[in-house]
């Protein structure tokens, strides 16, 4: 049957018009990853997705935007909701990097509008920004609800005065912005009860601003930690080799959104040289675990795997949650064998206000195999200094590693640091409960069959 030129031609103009609808609507097809969908979720006022560069923060953060604008929210949305009009700013550290970042990802570029976050449709009308070719100082944005939301994109070298005045409802700074402009931007959302979510890969180190996210804890304030290993859009071949193109110095920040913080890092060496995939634990390797006991931080669990011969320490699983009691814990550590040692440190020995009855022994109350007295050296000292020299030495030789999806360990040992050449005492508890189970090593057992630890790492550990 022959295919008339007229019908190749209809075929072709079909296919030009489904992907035209597919280039100016990409909303309605927008899917984040775990660690994007986990930052949209979040519902205090104030967020931060800490990420390294390229890996998706103002791409997920330019289609949350996108949805607050025109009040299309996916039936998967459990952040945030406007059922009317808003205003949102959106800042860069210059115009001409807004047109390039936050301009690009919600309108498309000029010449392709509506191929951005906001569909063409719902793009009313876009003002040039003068002087800056191709960039936009504010766009009007149809809404659902039938009225128009506006965002305006302001850039940092305009000064806090140019952040003055206006009441909106989303502070967007992408890239971290100077402090004064921060707060300027946070105050404008004070009386719509409006949000800040910021973006950025932390290059300046420990700034006021990340000090904020990092070290002032509120119930008001969170932050996501986004690496390159959550962006799916790598291989893994990619991720070796935009790593390898960094300078070292600046490799951990712009590919795992750690902070460069020098000398006042803890453990002053690359999470790569000790993260490893998870390999299969011998039977014959003796295994210990650590508990750090919490309440509004987390109760925190490490699990060790001692291979004697080469004196290698493998943290093989964590656990991390907060305001849980200690049968919800305990049963946490059962899955990884209810028979292994347990480390505790000395809070262990306080007494429980209701029962009466020590913390550690509660623990033992529920099946679980807490060692004997509090966790020490064998020469009777607990010094946290000690311990983390011990931890320290053993990384710098190559004797500790850390499976890959040990996401809560990893995650404080980015950010574990020094001020004023004390060891900040914030978000270190898994550390804390691994640095126990180091300390009690010589107490390390082998499991019995039907503890063994199971194979198959992603589903054990993934989510551990």
């Amino acid at each position: 049957m022959s295919v008339s030129i007229a019908d190749m031609r209809r075929t072709l103009e079909l296919k030009a018009e489904i992907d035209r609808r597919v280039r100016t609507n990409r909303l309605r097809d927008y899917k984040p990853y775990p660690k994007q969908a986990e930052f949209h979720a979040i519902l205090a006022r104030e967020r931060c997705l800490i990420a390294g560069n390229q890996v998706g923060k103002t791409w997920a953060a330019g289609f949350e935007v996108a949805m607050h604008l025109t009040g299309n929210y996916p039936d998967w949305w459990q952040g945030k909701h406007w059922d009317r009009p808003v205003i949102c700013w959106a800042a860069s550290e210059t115009m001409e990097v807004s047109r390039d970042a936050s301009q690009r990802i919600l309108l498309g570029r000029e010449g392709n509008r509506g191929e951005g976050a906001i569909p063409l449709n719902a793009i009313q009308m876009t003002a040039p920004y003068p002087n800056v070719k191709d960039a936009v100082s504010l766009s009007r944005i149809k809404h659902v609800s039938g009225g128009f939301s506006t965002v305006v994109f302001k850039s940092y070298d305009q000064g806090r005065k140019k952040f003055q005045g206006d009441t909106i409802d989303i502070f967007w700074p992408d890239e971290e912005p100077p402090e004064d402009i921060y707060f300027e931007g946070m105050t404008r959302t004070n009386a719509t009860g409006g949000i800040v979510m910021m973006t950025f890969t932390p290059l300046l180190g420990m700034s006021s601003v990340v000090k904020r996210f990092l070290l002032e804890k509120s119930e008001d304030r969170r932050v996501i930690h986004m690496t390159i290993e959550d962006a799916a859009h790598y291989s893994e071949e990619d991720r070796a080799r935009i790593t390898a193109s960094y300078p070292e110095h600046e490799r951990e920040a712009r590919t795992k959104g750690i902070p460069v913080m020098g000398s006042g890092r803890v453990f002053p060496i690359t999470e790569a040289s000790i993260v490893i995939d998870p390999i299969p634990l011998l039977d014959e390797w003796p295994r210990i675990a650590g508990i750090d006991f919490g309440w509004d931080h987390p109760t925190a669990g490490a699990w060790l795997a001692w291979d004697r011969d080469n004196d290698v320490v493998y943290l093989y699983a964590d656990y991390s949650l907060s305001k849980a009691t200690p049968t919800i814990h305990a049963s946490a550590f059962r899955k990884h064998g209810q028979d292994l040692p347990i480390a505790w440190p000395h809070d262990g020995l306080q007494h429980d206000k209701g029962s009466g009855e020590q913390l550690a022994q509660q623990y033992r109350d529920e099946g679980l195999k807490m060692l004997p007295e509090r966790a020490t050296f064998e020469n009777g000292t607990s010094g946290v200094e000690a311990g983390i020299t011990e931890m320290l030495q053993r990384m710098e030789s190559g004797r500790f590693k850390v499976f890959r999806y040990c996401h809560d360990w990893l995650a404080e040992f980015r950010m574990y640091h020094r001020k004023d050449g004390l060891i900040v005492k914030l978000d270190d508890d898994c550390i804390s409960a691994s640095r126990y189970a180091l300390m009690e090593l010589r107490h390390a057992e082998t499991p019995i069959p039907k503890q063994r630890v199971k194979l198959n790492f992603r589903s054990e550990f993934a989510h551990a």
